[in-house]
């Protein structure tokens, strides 16, 4: 039988819920099962509701599922809250007491058997020796799990922790589903990794010399996955006042030429607009994640949205030309951060790799390498490029309208820059015919910028309808489709990961054979959609919208589309 069981564990923020999914991923991982952890909790460092849900498969897993096989409640709130998603033949542990208990669910006391383990803190590993228990996991995969986790530490943990998972199995008398562990076996030559860690790489992976940040959640893990590695590599990352003090001294690392980014998230990146413009008039290149949250201001601190992409596209005064990114999983993100550092530097302009809470707080499997070692192509001339470095012009008009870039007090060539409109030289000027010829330059990239962008990934390109989204939401999108077809549906799915400059031509020729395309976003007006139709004239039949700050799960992308397929 095929393996897919979801798996949700509960409880209070500080009780140790994403140590038990970390487990419980990693023991399925190595007995050679696919898992997606998706991270749900609240922005509050004690109380509140906080889950981990994790979905298991003998195939690669998209997408989260919306109904639960087994709920690990550590605390009374857990229960009663998800009790509703179980599974006709789901089973429920409580680690407390409660009333009303539905067939298969049972209670283990995890503070009490943890105590007799050796403390309280080991609560959470009696709930994953429990959890795993009902999987009819192997006794050796949570015992070689907890001693690498606890490799190098004092003996006594370790010990707490293998009785606390001892305890936790001998209180599972009749497991629940005994042939979860039957599906793996194959020996998995990839890896589990957040999103955040990802990009991260990918900086890394392009040369990133210098990163600053203010804390903002879902981004603030980006940076501290950077910072994990000042030690392996030439890099600085400072936590700086707030974010527009974060940007401006990206800037200025850029300016002298190091590579460098900043990652926020909408509320911080509206702070930074105005330094996005400083970057783009003084064609300084820089790299910005916005790891996307819903609502305006602070709104839901910590779930997940796509409302910022029109932002993403216009935001700061005026136009500029610039680049839009959003990867769809880990590989994306790494190769799409990796590719923005370089597009920067080559057109000198600022790249925008969007990112959500989905995506950075989630651990997927994936086989990317990730190699951060390899050779990276610089765009700067030094004085020996220059037919006379004294004569150097920064803004020198040029066809591609991308001047040569030479670094400031690296030669002769002298590099002047200002945060105003200016002439060739990088003065400030208020000259009619200045303000237009530096207006064209900038614009004039705009061409190549745009064939560098590839088109939207496309699955059954035949189909007679296409469900359309982008970023996080392709793979919730390519499981909705294999579901829709197996029941008969002629549909197929356009995802796009490389936003802006749009890719025109390839979403015609994607779009235009479909008699029809709808569009699933994770926002209230369907803003991909609106792009294309601004940027191609088509139009979309329909929409499957949500925005209430949680995932997408592919039926709920089934049943919001039968209506306009069958419209």
């Amino acid at each position: 039988m095929p393996v897919d069981v979801t798996v949700v564990i509960g409880g209070e923020a500080g009780q140790g819920i994403q140590t038990v999914g970390s487990l419980l991923a990693r023991c399925c991982h190595a007995a050679g099962l696919h898992t997606l952890a998706v991270n749900h909790f609240e922005s509050r460092i004690r109380g509140g509701h906080s889950f981990i849900q994790i979905r298991i498969g003998d195939r690669p897993v998209r997408a989260p599922h919306h109904r639960i096989d087994l709920l690990v409640a550590m605390d009374e709130r857990t229960y009663p809250l998800h009790k509703e998603e179980l599974t006709e033949n789901g089973a429920a542990i409580l680690g407390v007491e409660a009333d009303d208990l539905s067939d298969g669910a049972i209670h283990i006391d995890f503070e009490g058997l943890a105590k007799e383990a050796g403390g309280r803190i080991a609560a959470n590993t009696v709930a994953a020796g429990a959890c795993l228990a009902m999987l009819g996991a192997p006794e050796k995969l949570l015992d070689g799990e907890l001693a690498a986790l606890f490799e190098g530490k004092d003996k006594k943990v370790l010990d707490m922790n293998l009785a606390a998972a001892k305890h936790g199995r001998d209180a599972v008398d009749n497991p629940a589903f005994t042939d979860v562990f039957d599906g793996g076996g194959q020996e998995l030559s990839g890896r589990l990794i957040e999103g955040s860690e990802a990009i991260a790489l990918g900086a890394l992976a392009a040369d990133c010399r210098f990163g600053a940040f203010y804390p903002m959640s879902p981004a603030t893990s980006i940076m501290v996955h950077l910072t994990e590695r000042m030690d392996d590599f030439p890099l600085v990352v400072e936590q700086a006042e707030d974010e527009i003090a974060a940007l401006n001294m990206v800037i200025g690392a850029a300016f002298a030429g190091a590579r460098a980014m900043t990652a926020t998230s909408g509320g911080g990146f509206s702070l930074m607009t105005e330094a996005l413009g400083f970057a783009a008039i003084s064609e300084t290149p820089v790299v910005v994640v916005n790891a996307q949250r819903p609502g305006p201001a602070t709104g839901l601190a910590t779930r997940t949205g796509q409302a910022d992409l029109m932002f993403m596209i216009h935001a700061s005064q005026d136009e500029f030309p610039r680049f839009v990114f959003a990867p769809a999983d880990p590989a994306e993100a790494f190769a799409l951060t990796a590719k923005a550092f370089d597009l920067a530097e080559k057109y000198q302009v600022p790249a925008i790799v969007m990112a959500d809470q989905y995506l950075c707080d989630s651990l997927f499997y994936t086989e990317t390498a990730f190699d951060t070692g390899g050779e990276v192509k610089r765009y700067v001339v030094e004085d020996k490029d220059l037919d006379d470095p004294a004569a150097y012009r920064r803004y020198a008009p040029t066809e591609s309208g991308i001047s040569p870039r030479a670094l400031p007090c690296r030669g002769k060539a002298l590099v002047t820059a200002c945060s105003e409109e200016h002439d060739e030289d990088g003065h400030l000027t208020e000259e009619i015919a200045e303000r237009i010829k530096m207006t064209d330059k900038r614009n004039a990239k705009l061409a190549d910028m745009e064939k560098e962008m590839n088109g939207p990934a496309v699955s059954h390109p035949d189909a007679a309808a296409m469900l359309v989204g982008w970023g996080t939401a392709k793979g919730a999108i390519q499981e909705a489709v294999e579901k829709l077809r197996a029941d008969g549906r002629d549909v197929g799915c356009v995802t796009f990961s490389e936003l802006w400059p749009f890719p025109k031509k390839a979403a015609e020729e994607a779009l235009s054979a479909a008699g029809r395309f709808i569009m699933v976003e994770q926002n209230t007006s369907a803003q991909l959609g609106r792009v294309i139709r601004m940027e191609t004239g088509l139009a979309a039949a329909g929409a499957v919208l949500k925005y209430d700050g949680r995932p997408l799960y592919p039926d709920d992308i089934v049943s919001g589309a039968l209506p306009h397929l069958e419209g």
